[in-house]
């Protein structure tokens, strides 16, 4: 019986590797060919798509001047722009989140289930839904062209509430009730029980946090089009002008802006993996 469910588990697991791989090839080749593609020299990019050679994923010549060009034209200074929106909203987001995920877990207070409610519709709703009468509102209080008018709308995520308060739902009450009647704050609380127990929640709301404003793109166009706030999604796509669109160096952008969150992701994947799994069994 043990043997006979031993080669049946193998069989699955096989089964699964026969599945996973051609999926994990077909998933990966977009960014593989713009990495390759930004090796190449601009006319050499679209020349060998037909009929499919070798050379298609082999470059004649590997050269690095996409990459000299983009980091020493203006797409450096957005680079340097995400990274700095990305980073205040992670850190301001989060703490906000926390904040609002341990009032909705711990606290009692009336009308919480319908500022949950609230709070679950807040990020069913497509954003670009409200981006144009938002923008509109920051342009009138002058935070156009501002890092705050970038970072404000990102500090408030619903999914990331969602997620925390998921979690703290399932810290034994019997700890804030015993700091309670020790004379903790309900802050003493949250800062010193509720933050210390959530290391992998908040590392995974926070990637959440990171990749939504990171990979933004209509509300920077919006709120942010001058040079010296631009982020590195806009400043992408003003590789393609008038005149003609420099590929190379577009696709050099890419792979330069998809290489921080993808470094961050493979960092802290099993703390957002256990975040996802923790969250998930609360009601």
């Amino acid at each position: 019986m043990a043997e006979h469910a031993l080669r049946r588990e193998r069989r699955t697991g096989n089964l699964s590797l026969i599945v996973a791989v051609p999926v994990a090839l077909v998933s990966i080749a977009p960014l593989l060919w713009a990495l390759i593609s930004s090796l190449r020299a601009g006319d050499e990019i679209f020349a060998h798509l037909y009929p499919l050679t070798w050379r298609t994923v082999v470059p004649e010549s590997v050269s690095l001047d996409n990459y000299v060009a983009v980091l020493t034209g203006p797409f450096a200074m957005s680079l340097v722009n995400s990274v700095i929106v990305a980073f205040f909203s992670v850190t301001i987001g989060l703490f906000v989140a926390a904040m609002a995920g341990f009032a909705l877990a711990a606290l009692d207070f009336p009308g919480r289930g319908a500022v949950f409610a609230l709070m679950v519709v807040s990020f069913l709703i497509p954003f670009e839904a409200i981006a144009i009468p938002l923008s509109t509102s920051f342009r009138d209080w002058g935070l156009a062209n501002t890092y705050a008018g970038l970072i404000l709308p990102a500090i408030g995520n619903g999914l990331s509430i969602f997620l925390l308060r998921q979690f703290f739902l399932g810290i034994p009450t019997s700890l804030s009730e015993a700091a309670r009647l020790d004379g903790l704050s309900w802050f003493g609380v949250f800062w010193r029980i509720y933050l210390p127990l959530s290391k992998a929640p908040l590392v995974g709301a926070g990637l959440i946090l990171f990749v939504f404003q990171w990979q933004s793109f209509l509300w920077p166009l919006l709120i942010a089009p001058a040079p010296s706030v631009r982020v590195a999604p806009v400043a992408i796509a003003d590789f393609a002008q008038e005149a003609g669109v420099d590929y190379g160096q577009m696709f050099a952008g890419a792979i330069l802006a998809s290489a921080i969150p993808l470094i961050l992701l493979l960092m802290f994947q099993r703390q957002f993996t256990n975040s996802l799994a923790s969250s998930g069994s609360k009601e």
